[in-house]
């Protein structure tokens, strides 16, 4: 499980961003700051994986923060999210060294492709093995998604999904375990967890009983 600490000076659109977090598969809200002052606290306290900051706070610059924040969280990942759109602010998040910039306002599908990249590029590289691919580190540039063409009716947001269902899972799944969390159709779901295990992403494993073996997947080095 993705921790993340919110830090936001609205109440009501941190509720509502927490909201998002909550139906992302694979994250959970461990807390929340209004002010730069109570995130360095909490960040200290709950030593988050991810953060979730705002530009414009009350006491501090989140620019300013993000770099306290890492003082007490060495390991800690901002995504910063933000009405701010000068371009100068952008530069100085990027090299910051932010997982991503999301501009306010945005739905819980924008924040929730973000999440889910963060998840499968930044996380899957810390456990997936010892030494990176390239094919590793084009994930976390976003360049892996480029030349893979999916099957016909097929959508990379709903591809996404699946694979998130699958990285919280604490074992195999089947087609139809997967198409009831996702609410999609049985055919949909095995339709893109063939995909994934032709593209090498999944192992499958075959479960014996009455009739034919169910087919489960899984994802590799689980």
């Amino acid at each position: 499980m993705i921790n993340v600490l919110i830090v936001d000076d609205d109440f009501m659109v941190a509720k509502v961003h927490a909201g998002f977090i909550q139906r992302t598969p694979g994250f959970a809200v461990v807390g929340v700051a209004h002010t730069g002052a109570r995130a360095l606290l909490e960040t200290e306290r709950l030593q988050p994986d991810l953060v979730l900051l705002d530009i414009h706070l009350p006491d501090i610059n989140g620019l300013e923060l993000m770099h306290r924040l890492r003082e007490v969280a060495p390991e800690l990942d901002v995504l910063v999210i933000s009405a701010a759109r000068e371009v100068e602010t952008v530069r100085k998040a990027l090299r910051g060294g932010i997982v991503h910039y999301l501009i306010k306002p945005f739905s819980q599908s924008d924040l929730q492709e973000r999440l889910e990249h963060y998840r499968s590029a930044y996380h899957g590289l810390d456990s997936a093995k010892d030494v990176a691919e390239q094919s590793d580190v084009n994930r976390v540039f976003g360049l892996d998604r480029t030349e893979r063409p999916l099957p016909k009716g097929c959508s990379i947001e709903t591809l996404k999904l699946v694979e998130a269902t699958l990285n919280a899972a604490e074992g195999d799944l089947s087609a139809a375990e997967v198409a009831e969390q996702l609410g999609t159709s049985r055919v949909s779901a095995r339709r893109y967890l063939e995909y994934l295990h032709d593209e090498g992403t999944l192992e499958v494993r075959l479960k014996y009983g009455v009739g034919r073996p169910e087919r489960r997947y899984v994802l590799k080095g689980r």
